[in-house]
């Protein structure tokens, strides 16, 4: 199993090769024996291998072609409108239409998305997540015919990959654990755990294609603006109230 997670590779290309219904369902049955809040599994996925509704979901993910070309992507949503219904048709009150419910679910979903993930992994599949299911989580909404308290929260694409790309940079371990409490980063900190990163010639590249001073700013002002951040901000705040989460 460690060796699975040391050599997690994002697969954006895949092969020309079939996914079996049976295999993708087998991965997901062990996916959902993870941990999860009150044993509610207040999540869902939606499994999706329709050419024609993956073409409707690539805009949603800014067109990026993994959507497309992977043989299945899966949407993982926070759900309490199963859960909500079953309480009302067993004479129980519900109150999961709040902010505090709809962490709870996303948190689940995650933990059942990446659970996913590993297991598909350790079969030879390649999987790539998508940020952007947050961003147009409306559009997605509308696509998939998500009904109140149903909120897109990540997507999965998933197939055999085409290559083995190299690994991903990750920053040294220590600049993420922090030991019985957190304590802070002074400048020095910064310059040591960063240092590699931003050595590396893929980074200084990736500066200059830019046109940037440092990496620190492709992030700041082309990748994760501020505007950017603010404006799905408050797309998403809508959908949340629109789904029944902030009433």
């Amino acid at each position: 199993m460690l060796d699975i997670l040391n050599q997690h590779r994002t697969i954006r290309q895949y092969a020309d090769k079939h996914i079996s219904p049976e295999l993708i369902n087998t991965l997901l049955k062990a996916a959902a024996q993870a941990s999860n809040t009150g044993n509610m599994q207040a999540y869902s996925v939606v499994v999706t291998t329709d050419a024609g509704i993956k073409r409707q979901l690539a805009p949603a993910h800014f067109n990026q072609p993994m959507i497309t070309d992977a043989p299945a992507a899966l949407t993982f949503c926070a759900d309490f409108n199963r859960f909500t219904k079953w309480c009302e048709q067993r004479n129980a009150e519900p109150g999961y239409n709040n902010f505090q419910s709809f962490m709870a679910a996303a948190i689940d979903a995650l933990i059942f998305a990446q659970t996913f993930a590993v297991a598909a992994e350790s079969q030879g599949l390649g999987i790539c997540y998508l940020g952007t299911t947050t961003y147009n989580a409306g559009e997605i909404i509308d696509i998939l015919n998500l009904p109140k308290l149903v909120v897109p929260v990540t997507t999965i694409t998933v197939g055999y990959p085409e290559f083995t790309p190299e690994l991903t940079d990750r920053l040294p371990i220590e600049a993420v654990v922090h030991h019985e409490t957190y304590r802070d980063y002074i400048p020095e900190k910064i310059d040591e755990l960063y240092t590699e990163k931003e050595s590396s010639e893929f980074y200084k590249n990736f500066v200059t294609e830019n046109n940037k001073e440092t990496l620190a700013q492709v992030f700041t002002d082309i990748r994760y603006s501020r505007k950017n951040n603010e404006f799905f901000s408050e797309k998403f705040l809508a959908v949340l109230k629109e789904q029944g989460f902030l009433n």
